[in-house]
């Protein structure tokens, strides 16, 4: 079993490359539900009050999925996600203040422990404009508000997270130059960079670090 975390900020493409790639391999599939969160429209209006409940929720959600990757019917295929368990704290730590943040790691490490981690991470970026923009057309009114600084705060922590990233192998791809839902040839070097698995792959190659 091969298990496939992809990860990067809000409105980079995830979901949509997790479908493709499960698709492709004939693989599980385990989806971030926003949706499900009752508290995340109560932040993106009134972050101050709404952080803490929005991200205990989320946290508490993951873990659930995370058990889904100890079940047998699961490790009897390949499983793509389109998150990672331990990039919820990112969001912690950019939203919540000391006390609430200091409660926040609490419950984390209690539910973290027993967290497989996955084989590799597809860690997708974007430039902020883009992401806004891509926001903008999925259209959830609660996502509306979210601010440039915000994203550009966000992409600013995942790229120090995953470039000093040393659990599993980590592919970058720069969803703004590399189409890998168009472009077949994107597609099949991305399949190749998956086969080889190097520490660390840049798509489109020849970015610098």
């Amino acid at each position: 079993m091969s298990y496939i975390a992809i990860e990067g900020p809000i409105g980079v493409g995830k979901t949509t490359l997790a479908r493709q790639l499960a698709n492709d391999l004939g693989a599980s599939l385990l989806l971030e539900r926003p949706e499900d969160n009752p508290f995340l429209p109560r932040f993106y209006r009134e972050p101050a009050s709404g952080a803490l409940p929005a991200q205990l929720t989320f946290l508490l959600q993951r873990a659930g999925q995370a058990e889904q990757l100890q079940q047998h019917d699961l490790f009897a295929s390949d499983c793509v996600a389109d998150f990672l368990f331990e990039k919820d704290r990112l969001f912690a730590q950019l939203t919540l203040g000391h006390v609430d943040y200091a409660l926040y790691m609490q419950v984390f490490e209690r539910l973290a422990w027993d967290v497989p981690p996955p084989d590799c991470v597809i860690y997708l970026t974007a430039p902020v404009q883009i992401l806004h923009e891509r926001i903008a057309i999925r259209g959830r009114d609660y996502e509306s508000t979210i601010s440039g600084s915000y994203l550009a705060d966000l992409s600013a922590l995942y790229g120090q997270y995953f470039r000093n990233y040393a659990v599993a192998p980590v592919i970058e791809i720069d969803t703004s130059r590399f189409d890998f839902v168009n472009e077949p040839s994107h597609y099949a070097e991305l399949r190749a960079a998956l086969d080889k698995r190097a520490p660390y792959t840049q798509l489109p190659a020849g970015l610098l670090l």
